[in-house]
């Protein structure tokens, strides 16, 4: 394993994804020179430039960087990239996003977070509540929080909070003295084949938890009896089987306050400014980590009644007494139905068009009846077409497909611009933007058509 401290020159193939740019954040704040490829120019890259990386954008030789101590990429780099193989044939050092952080990680006291769908949002609540408790962690996130504008913040602290992606089993290199599991839905079939290979990987992560550690546990996980740790605690929203739990729910202005319950602590009034009953979940969880690090529990609760959330997770682009307008990261089945119930459940008499961008031919494929089930709870529903990522096109399998599978047919497949311009034509009551791919184009154009209104 490569001594962190002793690199210079680091180069980031990919770097614009999220957990990418969360470790070139790392090492630049560290005063190591950081240099990157990416296919696309967002505004994170933007931001990293603006912190001082040098990125391009083209996978071409002349443009990469020879006097590189550690080369970074991800699985989802294609195998012809022309940069990749180059430093593959000359002898550098090459590691894994997964392989990087295990060796930043190794010597800290790590939370980490892993789940199909919830990490980011507890990954993010967990570092914040560390940092305005005053504790201190560093942060590796896969997302942009809204208090900070950040995936990535530091401190001097020997704690880590990690988001653990599932994704090409990267999660499994990992040693947490405290491990999250929030769920273990079937995604990725792609890597893992079937949902029990993915189901076998989820165990497998929480047998690397550290001798003496903790795994918090969303109670009524399938194959709950196979999961491995010394210490087990569950939560669940509303279950009083669950050894955590929330009760006396109440909506305030599209906010909630809650009381937390458990056999070892109770928090009365939880204020929680951010939408989405699944959100109180995942708070659930983040605080049952401060528990099980012995935190002022009280001081966490006045802490994350500032808690604004991550952008693209249940997001409030536009809040308005005649319009509402949320953007969310949701591309799994699961995940939108709980987005769609969620915001119908806080505006139960606001009608409500969900704007979905399917984001992978492989998913849509193998999840397409899922689909179809959680995008009819929209009152109106327009599809874009299916965004490809890493892949290259599937015969038959379009955003059609989706629509095609619904038992109550509604909706349409639109382009972006037929999309913007229907949001332009027609009353706006609830509109919830949905996707992983770059449906966030959409975000600030239908703002200010919302807005002009």
């Amino acid at each position: 394993m490569i001594a962190i401290n002793s690199i210079k020159n680091i180069y980031f193939i990919g770097i614009g994804g999220i957990g990418m740019s969360a470790l070139a954040r790392y090492f630049n704040q560290k005063g190591v020179k950081v240099f990157g490829y990416d296919k696309t120019r967002t505004s994170l890259t933007n931001q990293l430039e603006q912190e001082g990386m040098a990125i391009h954008y083209e996978d071409a030789l002349e443009l990469l960087q020879k006097e590189i101590d550690l080369v970074v990429y991800t699985p989802a780099i294609p195998k012809d990239h022309k940069e990749l193989n180059w430093y593959k044939d000359n002898g550098y050092t090459l590691y894994k996003r997964s392989d990087l952080l295990e060796a930043i990680s190794s010597s800290l006291f790590s939370v980490t977070v892993a789940g199909t769908h919830g990490k980011t949002t507890i990954s993010t609540m967990c570092a914040f509540l560390l940092r305005e408790i005053g504790v201190g962690a560093n942060a590796f996130l896969g997302g942009i929080s809204v208090n900070y504008n950040t995936n990535y913040w530091s401190s001097d602290a020997p704690n880590a909070v990690i988001e653990a992606d599932e994704y090409d089993r990267s999660f499994l290199k990992l040693n947490p003295s405290i491990a999250v599991l929030s769920s273990m839905d079937a995604d990725h079939l792609d890597i893992y084949g079937t949902a029990e290979s993915m189901e076998e990987a989820f165990i497998a992560y929480t047998s690397k938890i550290k001798k003496g550690g903790t795994l918090i546990a969303k109670y009524g996980l399938k194959r709950a009896g196979d999961l491995i740790a010394d210490r087990i605690i569950t939560y669940s929203l509303n279950d009083t089987k669950a050894d955590v739990y929330a009760s006396d729910l109440k909506i305030e202005n599209g906010s909630y306050r809650f009381n937390i319950s458990s056999k070892w602590f109770q928090l009365q009034d939880v204020v929680m400014q951010i939408g989405g009953l699944h959100n109180i979940e995942n708070a659930l969880a983040a605080f049952t980590v401060c528990y099980t690090m012995n935190l002022d529990l009280e001081k966490a609760k006045a802490c994350f009644a500032n808690f604004k959330g991550i952008k693209r997770r249940f997001e409030y682009i536009v809040k308005a007494t005649d319009s509402i307008y949320i953007d969310d990261y949701a591309h799994h089945p699961a995940e939108l139905e709980t987005l769609i119930k969620s915001a119908k459940n806080l505006y139960p008499n606001k009608k409500c068009l969900v704007v979905f961008q399917p984001h992978l031919f492989s998913r849509t494929k193998d999840l397409v009846d899922g689909f179809a089930a959680s995008l009819s709870l929209a009152d109106e529903l327009i599809i874009l077409p299916i965004y490809p990522a890493r892949e290259l096109p599937m015969e038959g399998v379009t955003s059609e497909l989706i629509l095609s599978a619904m038992k109550v047919k509604k909706g349409a497949v639109l382009s972006k611009e037929a999309t913007l311009r229907y949001i332009q034509d027609h009353a706006i009551e609830l509109l919830i933007t949905a996707g992983a791919g770059d449906i966030d184009q959409l975000i600030q154009p239908i703002k200010t058509i919302l807005e002009s209104k």
